[in-house]
């Protein structure tokens, strides 16, 4: 008999509220879960991820937001079909810092000819995911000012928007987090890191609880 199939969980929001923090918190709650699991980085963990990863954030090249989200779309097909559907077959869960919800918000938030919808985006997500989309999506919140101001050094092509950019995204994130997972919880990213990570742990158990 296969394995029961790994939990895939995502944690997403602007950049600045504290993903990393509280994602290392996240693998210490799987850990006394006696969950085996995961972690990965989208975009990232796969060697086209990676490279695609420094062209996207880590350059300040021009390029169309659909060029853009389809550079997206093929880093995380990648990691989709070599690490993280393999991974769930075996029983081991996952969490995947980003997924395809940042996507659609970033790419689609844009002003002018450039614009891409959220409902194309969506497409394009499903059809370069397989369908995969995680179990439970944590959205970590709160006002952009606020999480820019947490930001140490060098901005990436995505923070050096700006503020009034970055709070757009914020609100897309709230409207099309419905859309991300069967199960979601939106997460008050103001507080101190232990308020947040006790938001998440209710969360997590939550959607455990609900979902055997």
């Amino acid at each position: 008999m296969p394995p029961k199939p790994g939990h895939f969980i995502a944690v997403d929001g602007i950049d600045g509220v504290g993903k990393s923090t509280q994602i290392q918190g996240l693998e210490r709650l799987m850990g006394e879960l006696d969950l085996e699991f995961l972690t990965t980085r989208d975009p990232g963990s796969s060697e086209i991820g990676r490279r695609l990863r420094t062209l996207l954030l880590e350059s300040r090249l021009t390029m169309h937001r659909r060029t853009e989200a389809m550079l997206f779309m093929a880093s995380r097909c990648e990691m989709v079909e070599t690490t993280i559907r393999p991974t769930l077959a075996s029983g081991t869960s996952v969490i995947s810092d980003r997924f395809l919800l940042a996507n659609v918000v970033y790419q689609s938030v844009c002003e002018g000819p450039t614009e891409v919808s959220p409902d194309l985006l969506w497409q394009m997500g499903d059809l370069a995911n397989g369908g995969l989309r995680p179990d439970l999506t944590l959205l970590l919140d709160m006002p952009a000012e606020q999480a820019m101001r947490r930001i140490e050094g060098p901005t990436d092509r995505m923070e050096s928007r700006g503020a009034e950019y970055m709070e757009s995204v914020r609100q897309s994130f709230l409207t099309e987090l419905p859309r991300a997972s069967r199960f979601t919880a939106v997460i008050d990213a103001a507080g101190s890191p232990e308020q947040v990570q006790a938001e998440i742990r209710k969360a997590v158990e939550n959607y455990l609880s609900a979902s055997t």
